[in-house]
């Protein structure tokens, strides 16, 4: 029987200045020149898109999308937005504009909110779920701003629009639509508006749970195309299996202090989303499958992508691999010693990766 070859795709992310668990900030707070640089080294490492994060009292996203996309010609972005902050008919223009900037490069990755204190620092006090529902309608006024022809109305709960149009529309055909969370609530809207559900890393077990509990509900919904599904990992990897635990053991210490050290905020925060309580009731088994490792995780509480795959590059890449057999067709990847390893990555890990997932594909396709 012949299948539609998926073609994996490889994502990682880029930040505003040097920053990690393991390295204290360096630089100014907006570090144009780590920014290009950053963006730079993933286009030549081979990376397909890169996110830019959100957070309450971090630079503007929109702006560093904009100067990383033109140090950059090639490389997609992913930018993260929180809805509930500007109203969805400016967010749906200025993601537009930005669209003609990067010549057509750019996505949309909602993060609705898992951390109650994060949200109250830019002022959103609504409940979880009343946030999901505004979520719901912010994506439905966006893609009404995006692609309808003729002025809308839209009257909600949270937003009410009267003759609304866009005159400037994406440079694309469509600007996919990632969307991350675990709950019903997350479910249920990502059935109907996601492109790209996101997953943390989880054993396969857990991410084909996933994968199959988003599909059943995205198969109540009416969809012009299929839901994919991206999944992101902290790779730690060496030249021998035995070095790269080694590796992985300096993290855990050198993350551990710098916590102790100077603390990060939100770190010490408990887990509050569904998929950053799975992540905390993980922690509690250090290995799962071959090389999954949860260290991180039991330091972070969970707040964040965390978990990491642990190996040479060809046990990384084989564990990969095996999540897009279950049909993960993306994967987020991002180290602990940010640049660097992303030069590492695509030297030793990215060929591999792609050359593992086209195997798998070949095989299907003779299946």
């Amino acid at each position: 029987m012949m299948t539609i070859k998926m073609t994996i795709q490889i994502l990682g992310m880029i930040g505003h200045r040097l920053n990690s668990e393991t390295i204290p900030a360096t630089g100014p707070v907006f570090d144009a020149e780590y920014i290009a640089r950053f963006a730079q080294a993933h286009e030549q490492a081979g990376f397909d898109r890169v996110l830019i994060g959100q957070w309450s009292d971090q630079p503007d996203g929109f702006l560093v999308a904009a100067h990383a996309g033109a140090s950059t010609k090639n490389l997609k972005f992913l930018l993260a937005h929180r809805p509930g902050f500007i109203a969805p008919t400016l967010a749906a223009r200025k993601y537009a504009t930005l669209d003609h900037l990067l010549g057509g490069r750019l996505a949309m990755h909602v993060i609705t909110g898992g951390s109650d204190p994060e949200q109250q620092r830019d002022g959103d006090f609504l409940t979880k779920a009343q946030r999901y529902a505004r979520t719901k309608e912010f994506l439905d006024i966006v893609k009404l701003s995006w692609y309808s022809q003729t002025p809308f109305q839209y009257d909600g709960q949270f937003y009410q629009v009267k003759d609304g149009f866009s005159e400037i529309k994406p440079q694309q055909q469509q600007i996919p639509v990632y969307f991350g969370g675990s709950s019903q609530e997350a479910l249920q809207v990502a059935a109907e508006h996601a492109d790209v559900f996101a997953l943390w890393g989880e054993p396969l077990a857990g991410a084909q749970e996933l994968v199959h509990s988003i599909q059943s509900y995205a198969a109540t919904v009416t969809r012009a195309q299929p839901l994919n599904f991206n999944i992101s990992f902290r790779p730690i990897i060496a030249d021998t299996e035995a070095q790269a635990w080694e590796k992985a053991q300096q993290i855990y210490r050198l993350t551990r202090e710098k916590i102790e050290r100077k603390g990060l905020r939100h770190d010490k925060q408990q887990a509050q989303s569904v998929g950053a309580q799975r992540l905390v009731n993980l922690a509690s088994q250090q290995v799962y499958d071959s090389n999954l490792w949860t260290g991180i995780s039991t330091l972070v509480h969970g707040n964040h992508n965390s978990t990491a795959l642990v190996g040479t590059p060809e046990q990384v890449a084989a564990s990969i691999t095996e999540y897009y057999k279950l049909g993960i067709q993306s994967v987020l990847i991002r180290g602990f010693d940010p640049v660097n390893d992303v030069i590492e990555y695509g030297k030793e890990l990215l060929p591999l990766i792609r050359s593992k997932a086209d195997e798998w594909d070949q095989l299907k396709k003779t299946a």
